[in-house]
């Protein structure tokens, strides 16, 4: 379609549709990718609000002939999720869950739910839905039934298209159709739903004898379409035959599916053995014991959480082994599912194993499971490793004897890849070394896959156990079927669509494994496979840049980070992605947001490139929150890339206003300490808030009548310019006056010296007030940011020297140390020095063994950790320490709370930081009773509590002050 025709389509669709029509260049590029190695460029996106949008959308598109493709979360791993065709996005709005009959055992879904959304609904009667894949958090249902989706517990339940009973579908042509297990009359009909019916029962007849001989009877056959179902003794149910076709034949508008019952208590037991092939070679007796769940890891896998540092903890609960596997039991009571597994650990012999005492060992047992691809995919020192060939099947009781075989082939390409999967079903999946940015690696690739192609149809299995076809594995589906029977898979595409436009080239007459990657003719790909550069080079970074130290001193490759698994599209728990979770848009996700700098770099769709407009409306709406650096899976650090971001897109104009207010607010809080009646006169005024940027419903913090360092004056126990070396306490510590603790909250600064003093620590303030630039960031004012953290490398030298610890009181800048002066300062030695020397509070407190007393009569404790502290420090020594207190305390799993610094107070971000505030945080405080203290080391989180709610959250040091006031200390 050309230009023009597709910008006509775009006006005819936004005059009739209620949803939204998004065909520029940013939208189109968000979507350009979903989580394979291929990359098309949609003609435009649909996120309709209603079925009627659909409907005209298909009308509009089948007036011009543009192609259509759908999307639920775009997780899919074998390209089936992108095309250069209309895309529609129904993640967004059609999320009803529109009847759940629990005595019946079912529930009726439009296609954009949630599949955890679902479960916790059914859960209420006791039910569930079966099949769980690792994104049940985030994965829609559509999107699973038209990848015929698995997961983890597939063992018990089946595969998605066991479970579905009949879905509303939609035709390319136009029609509308309920379509279930099917009768001899509906083969009587004479309309278009009665010649589909009449067409897919001659192409039974016609193929029944291929489809009986050419089909693996595996537990995880998800390659090709589902002619089987379509058999007699299967009741010719065209919804499960449908299942799996990847939105290649129809447009799921609505689907039934059926409820079971899951066992209300389970067990996990880990066996561990010489190597992973040999545990493969007790699947078959393992599940004679009846499993709920049997997974598997390899010791690549551990290798990679050790390098990475990646749930290191964790490990201890793994026995003695090279390779595990993870064997869960169900029961009625947690004694029944106990004693299943009991049993089978003492009737295997040689075997070492580990029983997990308690659901809450369990889950994080099974989190080491469900991190391998984060532990594989990108490992300090080593390859770059990708999916490709991540998730073949084979018969059970062959899996051991297939995984030597593999093992061989990839040792005759130099490949390594670590091996996990659903063992249970046979279904294996890996991420491998290939080299898909050089023309002899891409072809090496594709050499490797047809060889494994024919290792895995050897077996008697299927190319996928669970991921689909797509274009990944399509090409070769003559090596599984047989030609005839693929001619077959395209008549049953032709019965549904027979002008092709429906995902077109995807499964069938489909493109080559190695068309469409998503690095090829890319500027990096063309520099490193021509002699002259594109004229798409990639834009420059500078000296004042972030260094990427873990990322190859690129910022292009810390941008490839992101693989699409989208866990940044979840609702709850954790932090990532704050602004995802309100708007539901794709571009305010972590993976919008880096898919779009990835396309920046590209300069394919989105040109300017640092001066991109659509690059920096999405980051705009990122809180800086650093979520995503510890719980994306691969570690993507959208915070660092937006104030790289800023920092190119400003040079040489100016900022907005708000950067000079707050991003300078070190400055401007020196001015008013001097004045601070003055100040707080002049700030609370509505001229006043106008000027800076601030929305006129927020209060502007009050200056104290004088600062931490003038309250301190002499009374420190020394200063870094005349440090007490004679000082009878053994430890001294550098506490760090931060600019909003000396500025705006000294008492929290003065409880701190009381605290750790009355501790028996030796407390040094350093002599002036220096500033880590937090608020710079926010703003791109990575030169400045730089000149000060230059400043305090060289005043805090002797102390850095020396290796004495530092404390921080605000979290966000006790991240600034850790973290980005880490990566701005890769090869100065005292730079990553003086990371490891700062530590929050609570850290130091608990490296120190510090002696805390417990409460005479304990406390209850609302806990809400800064975004920062949760992602860079973790809360693990603030747990610690308030259990020593003996309060009865819990740590809040409520998400950002929105006011991020400046974000919250910008006249621009008000509305959306109260609402990301209402996701979960102030939900819970007006659960809790005022006698309940809260507890928020950060400052923007303490003022966001106290504006909103009108309640006083204490400090750490405040509280533990407290505690030492009542003579209690040691």
């Amino acid at each position: 379609m050309n230009e023009k025709s597709r910008k006509a389509l775009a006006e005819k669709l936004k005059k009739v549709l209620d949803g939204e029509v998004r065909f520029d260049d940013g939208s189109r590029a968000v979507y350009s990718t979903d989580a394979s190695n291929y990359r098309q460029v949609p003609l435009g996106v649909v996120i309709p609000r209603t079925t009627e949008d659909i409907l005209e959308t298909f009308r509009l598109c089948r007036e011009v002939g543009a192609p259509i493709v759908a999307r639920g979360g775009g997780t899919s791993l074998a390209g089936q999720g992108c095309n250069e065709a209309v895309l529609i996005d129904t993640s967004k709005y059609l999320t009803k869950i529109l009847e759940i009959n629990p005595e019946q055992r079912f529930a009726r879904v439009e296609s954009g739910v949630i599949l955890d959304d679902l479960r916790h609904e059914a859960e209420k009667f006791g039910l569930t839905f079966g099949p769980d894949p690792a994104t049940h958090n985030h994965c829609t249902l559509g999107g699973m039934i038209g990848n015929n989706s698995c997961g983890v517990h597939s063992v018990m339940s089946g595969t998605t298209a066991q479970n579905l009973l009949s879905m509303t579908v939609l035709t390319y042509d136009g029609l509308v159709l309920t379509v279930r297990e099917t009768n001899a009359k509906a083969l009587e009909e004479n309309s278009r739903a009665g010649e589909i019916y009449k067409k897919l029962e001659a192409l039974r007849i016609k193929y029944e004898p291929l489809i009986r001989s050419k089909f693996p009877n595996i537990p995880r056959r998800v390659s090709g379409y589902n002619l089987p179902d379509l058999l007699p003794e299967n009741g010719f149910h065209v919804a499960r035959a449908l299942t799996g076709s990847e939105s290649t034949c129809v447009f799921i508008l609505e689907a039934k599916v059926k409820l079971v019952t899951s066992p209300p208590k389970r067990t996990l037991v880990i066996l561990g053995y010489p190597d992973i092939a040999e545990a493969a070679d007790q699947i078959s007796d393992l599940l004679k014991d009846g499993p709920i769940g049997l997974e598997a890891i390899d010791e690549l896998v551990v290798r990679g959480m050790r390098k990475t540092g990646f749930r290191l903890p964790s490990l201890r609960l793994l026995p003695e082994g090279k390779g595990w596997l993870f064997v869960e039991f169900g029961g009625e009571t947690k004694n029944e599912s106990d004693e299943k597994a009991r049993r089978l650990i003492s009737r295997l012999k040689n075997v070492s194993a580990k029983f997990c005492e308690g659901d809450d060992e369990s889950k994080e047992a099974w989190k080491i499971r469900e991190s391998a691809l984060a532990a594989t995919s990108r490992i300090p020192g080593e390859d770059e490793t990708w999916e490709g060939w991540e998730d073949s099947a084979v018969p059970p009781e062959r899996l051991g004897a297939y995984l030597r075989e593999l093992r061989k082939l990839y040792e005759r390409y130099h490949y390594y890849g670590a091996f996990y999967g659903h063992f249970g079903e046979g279904c294996l999946h890996t991420r491998i070394n290939f080299d898909l940015k050089t023309k002899d690696g891409i072809s090496k690739f594709r050499s490797f896959v047809s060889d494994a192609a024919d290792l895995v149809v050897s077996y008697g299995g299927s190319l996928s156990g669970e991921h689909g076809d797509g274009q990944s594995r399509a090409e070769f589906l003559p090596k599984m079927f047989g030609n005839e029977l693929v001619d077959g898979f395209k008549e049953f595409k032709a019965i549904w669509d027979p002008q092709g436009k429906m995902n077109p080239h995807k499964i069938i007459d489909p493109f080559r494994i190695d068309q469409n990657l998503k690095y090829r003719d890319t500027p990096q790909f063309l520099l490193a496979n021509t002699e002259a550069a594109s004229e798409s080079t990639p834009p420059k970074l500078d000296r004042d840049s972030f260094q990427y130290p873990d990322d190859e001193r690129s910022f292009a490759r810390a941008t490839e980070r992101c693989v699409g698994v989208g866990e940044c599209r979840r609702f709850t728990g954790g932090t990532m992605c704050p602004s995802y979770r309100v708007t539901r848009e794709e571009k305010h996700s972590t993976r919008g947001r880096a898919r779009l700098l990835f396309e920046m770099l590209n300069g394919e769709v989105l040109k300017g490139g640092w001066k991109n407009e659509e690059v920096k409306e999405a980051l705009d709406l990122c809180l800086a929150c650093k979520g995503c650096k510890s719980e994306c899976p691969v570690g993507v650090d959208m915070a660092t890339y937006k104030a790289e971001f800023l920092a190119h897109y400003y040079k040489g104009k100016l900022r907005p206003l708000t950067a000079y207010t707050m991003g300078l607010i070190p400055l401007w809080a020196r001015f008013a300490s001097k004045a601070p009646w003055l100040a707080n006169l002049l700030m609370q005024t509505k001229l006043a808030k106008q000027l800076a940027g601030i929305s006129p419903l927020r209060k502007i913090p009050r200056f104290p009548p004088q600062s931490l360092r003038v309250l301190l004056g002499d009374t420190s126990s020394g200063d870094l310019a005349n440090r007490d070396r004679n000082s009878v306490k053994s430890v001294s510590v550098v506490l760090w006056p931060d600019t909003f603790t000396n500025y705006f909250h000294p008492e929290i600064g003065l409880a701190a010296v009381e605290v750790l003093e009355k501790l028996g620590f030796n407390v040094i303030i350093p002599e002036r007030q220096y500033c880590c630039g937090r608020p710079l960031y926010d703003f791109g004012m990575l030169g400045l940011a730089k000149k000060w953290l230059t400043d305090i490398l060289n005043g805090m030298a002797p102390w850095i020297r020396d290796g004495v610890s530092f404390v921080g009181l605000e979290p966000s800048c006790v991240a600034v140390f850790r973290d980005e002066l880490r990566t701005l300062f890769p090869d100065d030695a005292r730079a990553q020095q003086l990371s490891r020397q700062f530590f929050t509070l609570s850290e130091f407190l608990e490296k120190e063994n510090a002696k805390i007393p417990r409460f005479k009569n304990p406390p209850s404790i609302l806990v809400q950790g800064h975004c920062h502290e949760k992602s860079i420090m973790t809360m693990k020594s603030e747990e610690a320490v308030l259990a020593k207190t003996g309060a009865s305390y819990k740590i809040l799993d409520a998400g950002c709370c929105g006011m991020a610094g400046a974000f919250g107070f910008e006249k621009d971000h008000y509305k959306i930081s109260m609402q990301i505030a209402e996701q979960a945080l102030f939900p819970e405080i007006r659960s809790t009773s005022q006698e309940t203290l809260i507890l928020a080391n950060g400052f923007s989180c303490r003022e966001q509590i106290d504006q909103a709610m009108n309640r006083k959250p204490l400090h750490l040091a405040e509280l533990l002050k407290q505690l030492l006031e009542d003579g209690q200390h040691p």
